[in-house]
């Protein structure tokens, strides 16, 4: 029996601030003889080292698309990508403040780099995947928050991005809810991100077990005083889940910036729903319903919110999104 011909291949790559997921799908999208649609996908996904270079960055993820392509028999035909990063018409790097190192590199030109031959389209992360929530959801309309390292999000209205290509991407994250709340990682005070991100929830969550444990036990505060550092995920999910007053206390101060986000949002483009997504918010059962909860009281009467569930394609809408781009882009 002749061996099978090599599938072709479309590869998908979600670059984010602390890891990177890769994933392989046949290209072919018809289903029918030949398209591999009998194919199993393959995928992997590694943590960025931290604090590391641009160079050592990128020659990570090299390998990573190596390990990945020598587990798929055919050729890649294209690629997309999704980013958090401002990316200028150039291609540049304009800022990243969850990678400052890259910060002036040619990204266009490093993600062609990658896989010579094939073609190659980025656009941001929050973009993507508020595309890739919207055809999962078949809604026209949709909001989307992605959270996790930071707070990305995307704009979907009549079935197209908002804004239009070319005009940018829907900063969600940088959205200001408060003129005197906690300092962004873009220096600027008061960001959705700000409160909500995964690292922010993080550490007022230590802070506020912190003074619980300071009451009960005089030594359990942090040495001199000083702020502690966030704890570990797999803790804040635990006392979450246990609805321990210091993890549901942190995790609804970010569930209200969020909705804040959301009831904004739809005063202004009036969506039929809201998803929320991400790393950081799928590993939180419930932080969907929370925000929803929290959207309910802060809407006004005769304009309720639109309604907020948890993202279909859970923390993967990213990077469901750099496929579908890199199907375009085929």
């Amino acid at each position: 029996m002749p061996a099978s011909a090599p599938t072709p291949g479309v590869l998908g790559i979600d670059i984010g601030g602390t890891k990177v997921a890769l994933r392989i799908e046949p290209s072919g999208a018809d289903g029918g003889p030949g398209s591999g649609a009998d194919v199993a996908p393959v995928e992997s996904s590694f943590p960025w080292t931290p604090a590391a270079s641009a160079p050592r960055d990128l020659a990570d993820l090299t390998d990573g698309i190596a390990a990945l392509r020598a587990r798929w028999s055919g050729p890649l035909t294209a690629v997309g990508v999704a980013m958090p990063a401002t990316v200028d018409p150039a291609g540049r790097v304009t800022t990243w403040p969850g990678r400052p190192s890259w910060t002036g590199l040619d990204f266009g030109a490093a993600m062609r780099g990658l896989v010579p031959g094939a073609r190659v389209a980025h656009a941001d992360d929050g973009d993507l995947a508020a595309l890739a929530e919207a055809a999962a959801a078949d809604c026209p309309d949709l909001v989307y928050l992605g959270i996790g390292t930071g707070v990305g999000g995307g704009l979907v209205l009549a079935g197209r991005p908002c804004p239009r290509p070319g005009h940018g991407s829907a900063e969600i994250g940088h959205m200001l809810i408060s003129m005197t709340g906690a300092v962004c990682a873009c220096g600027r005070r008061g960001c959705v991100q700000a409160t909500a991100s995964g690292p922010a929830t993080l550490r007022r969550a230590a802070a506020y077990r912190a003074a619980t444990t300071s009451v009960d036990e005089p030594d359990g505060g942090e040495p001199g005083g000083g702020e502690p550092a966030g704890i570990p995920f797999a803790e804040l999910r635990a006392g979450w889940l246990a609805q321990a007053d210091w993890a549901v206390r942190a995790v609804r101060e970010s569930a209200q910036a969020a909705a804040v986000a959301v009831v904004s949002l739809t005063e202004v483009l009036h969506p039929r729903l809201a998803v929320v997504g991400g790393g950081f918010a799928d590993g939180l059962p419930g932080f969907a319903a929370a925000v929803d909860e929290q959207a309910r009281v802060l809407g006004r009467p005769g304009h309720p919110p639109a309604p907020v569930q948890a993202a279909v394609l859970g923390g993967l809408s990213s990077l469901s999104g750099a496929l579908l781009l890199a199907r375009q882009a085929d």
